[in-house]
């Protein structure tokens, strides 16, 4: 594939190539063909493209009906805005388990300049409650390159796919990995507290991990990148190894990955626990960098949180 930068540029460009791969493939956008990249497919499969305009609602149920016709559809828009169409996404999509692919861009603080009507930060937890549904966050372009391309081909059902806007530092470049919905994967090994996190924001869980190094302090480092299901069998093993874990999301602390995590590790193996994460809408800014410092999800953050579960005193098998 390809040398991509930004995570827009990277989907388009994949779903491009899966149109000549799959006749069945359709593409479904809400007026934001261009700053999703969705236009790219639509440029060479027009009769396989559909732009409904400003109505989100509309669009959802429209992929339904394609979706029940035989289709593979593929829909594509602002994750904020894709909140706009919940009931469809549960009455139409989900409770009917069509197999509907649902990318979410300019998730997190991605759309920086726009602020808070923008920026999503509560889309996995309306999306996670759903019995159906099931969530992919890469972290990088290289995660999209091997997860994206599986889960159109080759998962069925219901599926939310949630990406960031430009260019990400890379966090799985380095990491030789075969994707595979339901497992995480492990960045860096530890054995004094696991870090788990999903999206672009393990680039900071990485920088943090290597700053509490330099204190003689090990940490794990593990890409969840499949956020529904979970990888519970890596989560208890770490929680067993490590007996302290922190975790890092680009979304409020409430309903996201922060909390599913949670729901394990108390039916599990309980441990030491803190999760960084939004507690406030967004606001504008700079870059996204400037709003990870702001909203304390910077590596600090991270290390502050390592430290306090360090300072728990909870007891390894």
């Amino acid at each position: 594939m390809q040398e991509l930068k930004s995570f827009r540029d990277t989907v388009g460009y994949i779903l491009e190539t899966l149109g000549e791969e799959l006749e069945d493939l359709v593409v479904v956008t809400a007026d934001v063909g261009k700053p999703t990249r969705a236009h790219l497919f639509g440029k060479r499969f027009p009769d396989r493209y559909f732009n409904v305009g400003i109505s989100e609602q509309h669009m959802l149920s429209f992929a339904a009906g394609l979706a029940s016709a035989g289709a593979k559809p593929v829909v594509i828009a602002f994750s904020m805005f894709l909140m706009r169409a919940w009931e469809q996404i549960r009455n139409s999509v989900d409770r009917m388990n069509l197999n509907i692919k649902i990318i979410g861009t300019h998730a997190g603080y991605s759309d920086h300049a726009d602020g808070s009507s923008h920026q999503s930060l509560e889309d996995v937890a309306l999306m996670r409650v759903l019995p159906n549904m099931k969530i992919v966050v890469p972290a990088d372009t290289y995660d999209v390159e091997r997860s994206l391309p599986h889960v159109i081909k080759n998962v069925y059902g219901p599926l939310y796919y949630r990406v960031g806007r430009d260019y990400s530092p890379p966090v799985s470049a380095d990491h030789d990995y075969v994707f595979e919905l339901g497992k995480g994967y492990i960045l860096k090994e530890g054995h004094d507290v696991t870090i788990v996190g999903a999206g672009p924001i393990l680039y900071e869980a990485l920088i943090a991990a290597e700053e509490l190094m330099r204190e003689g302090i090990n940490v794990a480092v593990i890409n969840m990148i499949s956020v529904k299901p979970l990888d519970i069998e890596l989560i208890e093993r770490y929680a067993r190894r490590t007996g302290r874990i922190v975790v890092v999301e680009e979304h409020m602390v409430y309903g996201g990955l922060g909390s599913a995590i949670a729901e394990v590790l108390v039916q599990k193996y309980p441990v030491p626990m803190r999760i960084v994460g939004a507690k406030s809408y967004g606001r504008s800014g700079r870059s996204v960098k400037e709003l990870w410092e702001y909203f304390h999800l910077s590596s600090r953050a991270i290390i502050e949180k390592c430290r306090e579960v360090l300072n728990h005193g909870h007891s390894r098998n």
